[in-house]
């Protein structure tokens, strides 16, 4: 598909946001393109190939209980794939089947280097910029519009009304914790851990980080045959939490119950990491100190530690119109820029009341809080999206989501 000069919505990032967004926009009739550098769920192709989805999908929808990864209302990985725990790639193909089913626009290949308000636009930049409205159709911007965003891609400008930033975490993984953090690995780079041990001389890993991708890692290594120490500030393997975001899945409790017994795998827990240096033999050493008491203790281990800790939001151009809060992304109710109108999140990144959205399940009921706040400001008719609340897809009242006791 080409790019187009100008729609209502310009979705960016063809993940499970921002299809899944763009599948509730098209359901208002809208003109939407969503946009993404590289195709339609590369961050799910990147998963290690041992990786699994967490959150067991069930073709459940026709009883009005929908698949928990899936992005919208009619379809369900579970039914599309034949899979309860779904692989990244198997993922992916899914995301591919919902673009097909809701004939949605997606241009790939294009990459998006700046998002401008209007009104920070000169007017001879305006005037250059294709058609005002997509509905409208044909008609060059005058210079006295100041409403909606000028988006620079790799491909020419696009005008939109309004744009819903779906770019995900994957490719901004968490870094500088600690100093030698250079010297590690982060998990998010490792394609298959069988083949990660395989390139190593040795069988001896460290994983910094004991929450789902650092467990994860560390029983796909112990199931290589290797033997894995896990280094954790908390004791994540043994908390419970109402809010699954705060606790290891039940599936990846399961796993690490399958080799906990093993002498390959070392648990260690209440330590922060200090440093990271490079031995004269080419060993690693790990410096730890308890948080408990401060005790200082260290570990030597001759392959690249791995990062297992986490991701931040990747906003890329857009960065400087969403402030962050307590460390997290400050949105209005309807999960809008509160300082840039118009502009949306959509996707893990997405908090309220301290809780955060970080699961496709969670995520996803906020879609259509989204398409709605959109459809209301281009007056069209809010009817079909009645189908996301009858189905649990709309979530609009936030007084579930509360960090002791997420009910959502």
């Amino acid at each position: 598909m080409t790019l187009p000069s100008a729609v209502d919505v310009a979705v960016v990032g063809a993940g499970a946001a921002g299809v899944g967004t763009a599948a509730a926009l098209s359901r208002l009739d809208l003109e939407c393109v969503v946009l993404d550098r590289e195709e339609v769920g590369a961050t799910f192709r990147k998963w290690p190939a041992e990786m699994r989805f967490i959150t067991p999908s069930f073709p459940s929808n026709s009883f009005g209980l929908t698949d928990l990864n899936a992005v919208t209302p009619r379809t369900s990985p579970a039914y599309t794939l034949e899979r309860q725990q779904p692989s990244g790639e198997e993922y992916a193909d899914y995301l591919e089947a919902v673009v097909d089913f809701h004939d949605l626009s997606v241009v790939t290949g294009v990459d998006v280097t700046g998002v401008t308000p209007l009104e920070e636009t000169p007017d001879e930049d305006i005037e250059e910029v294709g058609a005002g409205h997509a509905v409208d159709g044909g008609t060059a911007l005058d210079a006295s519009v100041r409403d909606g965003f000028v988006l620079e891609t790799s491909a020419g400008s696009v005008y939109a009304r309004f744009v819903v930033w779906a770019g995900g975490q994957f490719s901004t993984p968490r870094g500088d914790l600690f100093d030698g953090t250079d010297l590690c690995v982060h998990s998010s780079s490792v394609r298959s851990w069988a083949d990660h041990a395989a390139a190593s001389s040795t069988r001896e890993f460290l994983i910094v980080g004991g929450y789902e991708s650092g467990i994860d890692a560390a029983v796909a290594l112990v199931d290589a045959g290797c033997s894995v120490t896990v280094l954790d500030r908390g004791l994540p393997w043994a908390r419970r939490d109402p809010d699954p975001s705060e606790t290891l899945a039940p599936y990846t409790l399961e796993r690490l119950a399958r080799v906990e017994g093993s002498d390959r795998l070392d648990l260690v827990g209440g330590v922060d990491v200090e440093r990271v240096r490079r031995t004269d033999d080419g060993c690693f050493e790990v410096r730890t100190r308890a948080v408990s008491d401060g005790e200082t203790r260290t570990f030597t281990v001759p392959t690249q530690p791995v990062l297992a800790t986490g991701f931040e939001p990747t906003l890329g151009p857009v960065a400087e119109y969403f402030p962050f809060e307590d460390g997290h992304v400050s949105l209005t109710d309807v999960d809008e820029s509160p300082t840039t109108p118009g502009l949306f999140l959509s996707g893990p990144a997405v908090t309220h009341n301290g809780v955060q959205f970080c699961f496709i399940y969670k995520f996803r009921t906020r879609f259509a809080v989204v398409a709605k706040a959109v459809g209301e400001r281009l007056g069209v008719d809010l009817g079909p999206l009645e189908e996301y609340r009858e189905q649990g897809m709309f979530l609009e009242d936030l007084s579930c989501c509360e960090p002791d006791m997420c009910g959502c």
